[in-house]
């Protein structure tokens, strides 16, 4: 169960978060969260998740592949938070986290009250939707809040008539 989320309350403002990854259809996702929260006075949270898996490795090893996992996600990060700043006008919160990432986006949720939509883009590739879609899709990642799952296809008109 999810804690009571505060987006409605004095003082508040409701987030829309959005996932940051090396899918295509991630940025489709950005697109509609960042105008949503900017037509409803909102606010935009880019996550990124590093898997830790890729850092079995010597310590010495496991340091610098660390860091360069961080590099790449604030990289990432700051990439489409400068789109939307140039795109929609908003500053987005940048969260960057380290595990798994539906166990990261529970975690970012619960701790977040201001999080009240999740905001995930299927892909439109023979791979299937992604792997956050799928998961929320096969109940594996039931997420305790709303989620809006945009098709990858739609076109930036398309996305500001329905945002």
């Amino acid at each position: 169960m999810v804690s009571k989320r505060l987006s409605r309350e004095a003082g508040h403002r409701r987030k829309f978060l959005a996932i940051i990854d090396d899918t295509p259809e991630c940025e489709r996702a950005v697109a509609y969260a960042s105008k949503r929260a900017q037509s409803t006075s909102g606010v935009l949270v880019l996550l990124y998740v590093i898997e830790p898996d890729d850092f079995q490795h010597w310590l010495g090893v496991e340091k610098i592949m660390r860091e360069e996992a961080n590099a790449t996600a604030r990289a990432a990060l700051d990439s489409y938070a400068n789109k939307v700043r140039q795109k929609v006008g908003i500053e987005p919160e940048l969260v960057v986290r380290e595990g798994k990432p539906t166990e990261e986006i529970h975690k970012l949720i619960e701790e977040d009250q201001d999080i009240a939509i999740l905001v995930l883009a299927a892909g439109a590739g023979k791979e299937g939707p992604g792997p956050l879609v799928s998961a929320v899709a096969g109940r594996g990642a039931a997420f305790p809040i709303p989620v809006t799952v945009v098709p990858q296809n739609l076109s930036d008109e398309e996305i500001e008539s329905l945002a």
